[in-house]
């Protein structure tokens, strides 16, 4: 596919040029007459996914999963979710490789330029928003990329980027984990056998070279990454050597326990302070999952549960209303306006997808969902041809800022734009919609099926040899109901678990029109066992209040359902950068400046939510994280306060306490957070 351009004065303008309308109408025609599953082989895909009874696997030394992935590709996104994926594509994740050189001639793909970590980083994005949506010209991309990789391996195993002789001098295998991850996820969705085998070959590789030269760097601090590889092979072929080899890992690497049961970890990195591999944003991001996945060889309790005091050390110190840590780029406080690396977003999402998948804990879905409809697409701009490096909670502008407060990171962090600050995040943030949608769903105990989040979607698996497709029909998270049906040919019987979430107090199901008594009981999953015949339906409601949390210097933020709001500030966008590489339309870089005030305190009685605050329900847009598409608004009271200004090109520090202010009361209105590209989210309270 080519690049698709579009004019307009920033990629907040919702107009398209007639080139990319046409390339999108032939996107959605083909959507409507494809099979279910196309692209690769259907049957290989299934096959390769379960080969045996549920809770089975060749290798039986790992503690089994309490959910299993369905195959990528196994679960279609549906609209909204359809429409954000599609508009990703279209941007971007879809061209990057046409245009960026670190991706498009990698010395992965046989070409000179960066051959470590760019171009695997945009594959395991690409990979999975190319199956989640079926598209052919991205499939065969796809195909493409991998194919290269697998022709460049070499004898002894290692792929074409890796140095001769590098075994017996420091590399950072970082790339090597990732790598091997990628072909993994390629693997699940083709079953084809020779990328199996060419990931178990560098593994043999790589477990002797650590025996030399033990990990260091990126890799000590990733070590966690490398087991999704060698877990994946071992279960396909049950050999022991891999699981030697998942302990070493395991061993060499860095010991988040201990530096999380220490005093560190709670210390903020002072502004324009020391950058560190242990307070790094995007490693504690992917190290969430790190004992959750050990815990599968070691079989330890206190290895499984430790992401929850993970996550739990991680709110307390550095949270931000968004369901992130900051760090900017190292853990930064909780100051709403100190930053949060898009990295860390994606591979926090990651992180929980997988121990969600290890521990079966309902709070890990609604988490999930918090930085899934917060964080994710508070980085990007409406149409995804732009992208920040650090957002921030209380964000009122976004500039060349010489002045930065960043911990370490500079001037231009929070740009919209190709690669702000440093290309990471160009080549990283591809993962974060994709891999949400595929794993939406997961295969359950019993031969049934989990919703470990909501989205309008639908899945296809295999119970007893039938198939069976389950769907949401759903505007959540903007709306409270979720219509799940479940289609099946033949009358079988297994588990249908939903999730109920934590702060759904008053929750209900009906089973085709007859509520079932049965209480929902928040934070848990419930399971209904029946029957299945023809199209039976189960309506879903989930009942979403107002609410306020407390936060840095007693700030107030207003959450409803999985939503947080923000204000809502009129947006200017302006190019910069044009004289630099690359800096042309679409993938430009912008300033965003505020055209509204956006210094205001709230008057709110905490004991009276229902009147302070009223939600009104707007149409879901065509790009439903953007200002003008945001599902839900809010609309409170307030007043502003001249004293609070900008400082150092940010909204300066909030002050503890009730803030006085003689200016007149307005009706303010609110937004869902990642529907704000400016925003203030934490406000002072005011009289």
């Amino acid at each position: 596919m080519e690049s698709c351009f579009h004019a307009c004065n920033g990629p907040g303008n919702a107009h398209h040029d007639s080139r990319t309308s046409r390339i999108f109408q032939l996107i959605m025609a083909d959507m409507n007459r494809r099979e279910f599953l196309t692209g690769m082989a259907i049957g290989a895909a299934m096959a390769a996914a379960t080969p045996l009874a549920w809770g089975q696997t060749k290798g039986s030394a790992l503690t089994p999963l309490v959910f299993r992935p369905l195959p990528y590709g196994s679960i279609r996104a549906e609209g909204w979710l359809f429409r954000q994926l599609h508009q990703q594509a279209a941007g971007l994740s879809g061209h990057l490789d046409e245009f960026w050189p670190d991706v498009g001639q990698s010395q992965w793909f046989g070409g000179k330029a960066e051959g470590w970590e760019r171009a695997p980083y945009w594959l395991d994005g690409f990979i999975p928003l190319a199956f989640v949506l079926k598209d052919q010209a991205l499939l065969a991309k796809v195909k493409t990329c991998v194919e290269k990789i697998l022709q460049g391996q070499r004898s002894d195993g290692w792929y074409a980027p890796y140095p001769a002789g590098a075994s017996a001098k420091p590399y950072d295998v970082w790339s090597i984990l990732l790598v091997n991850k990628v072909l993994v996820e390629y693997h699940e969705a083709t079953g084809d056998p020779r990328v199996l085998q060419a990931v178990s070959n560098n593994l043999k590789a790589l477990s002797a070279s650590l025996d030399a030269i033990p990990l260091f760097d990126w890799g000590k601090f990733r070590w966690f990454e490398g087991l999704i590889s060698v877990y994946h092979v071992y279960e396909k072929t049950g050999e022991d050597w891999l699981l030697d080899l998942a302990a070493k890992l395991r061993k060499q690497g860095f010991d988040y326990m201990s530096f999380f049961k220490g005093n560190d970890i709670k210390v903020p990195t002072p502004r324009r302070g020391k950058w560190t591999f242990e307070k790094h944003g995007v490693n504690t991001g992917m190290a969430l999952k790190a004992y959750a996945l050990a815990s599968r060889l070691t079989h330890s309790k206190e290895e499984m549960d430790f992401a929850a005091t993970m996550i739990q050390i991680l709110d307390r110190y550095h949270g931000q209303a968004s369901g992130i840590f900051s760090c900017d780029e190292c853990l930064a406080g909780t100051n709403p306006v100190q930053g949060t690396e898009l990295c860390t977003v994606v591979e926090a999402l990651y992180s929980l997808e997988n121990i969600i998948q290890v521990t079966g804990g309902a709070q890990y879905g609604d988490r999930l969902e918090r930085l899934a409809f917060n964080a994710l697409p508070a980085s990007f701009s409406p149409d995804m041809w732009a992208h920040q490096y650090d957002q921030q909670a209380n964000q009122v502008q976004c500039t060349i800022n010489p002045e930065f407060q960043w911990s370490t990171n500079e001037a231009e962090s929070n740009l919209f734009g190709l690669e702000p600050n440093f290309g990471c995040c160009t080549a990283n943030m591809h993962q974060g919609w994709p891999k949400f949608a595929a794993r939406l769903w997961m295969l359950a105990p019993g031969g049934g099926i989990a919703a470990i989040a909501y989205a309008p979607s639908s899945a296809r698996f295999y119970c007893h040899g039938m198939p069976v497709t389950v769907s949401a029909d759903t505007d959540y998270p903007f709306r409270d109901t979720v219509k799940v049906t479940v289609k099946v040919d033949k009358k079988v019987r297994f588990p249908l678990m939903l999730r109920v979430p934590a702060w759904a107090e008053g929750a209900f199901l009906r089973v085709n029109r007859e509520t079932v008594e049965t209480p929902l009981t928040p934070g848990t999953f419930f399971t209904l066992t029946r029957e299945w015949s023809g199209n039976d339906v189960v309506q879903l409601k989930f009942p979403m209040k107002g609410k306020v949390t407390h936060r840095y210097n007693d700030a107030l933020s207003i959450e409803r359902g999985p939503l947080v709001y923000s204000l809502k500030i009129s947006e200017s966008w302006k190019q910069v950068n044009a004289d630099k590489p690359l800096r042309q339309l679409p993938h430009g870089d912008f300033e965003v400046r505020p055209l509204s005030p956006w210094n205001y305190g709230l008057i709110v009685d905490e004991k009276k939510l229902d009147v302070s605050i009223k939600f009104t329900e707007k149409t879901v847009g065509d790009k439903p994280f953007s200002p003008f598409g945001a599902g839900m608004e809010a609309h409170v009271k307030g007043r502003r306060l001249p004293q609070w200004k900008l400082e150092h090109g940010w909204a300066a520090d909030l002050q503890p306490g009730v803030q006085a202010s003689s200016e007149p009361v307005e009706d303010l209105t609110l937004i869902p957070y990642g529907c704000a590209k400016l925003r203030v989210t934490e406000f002072p309270r005011t009289e």
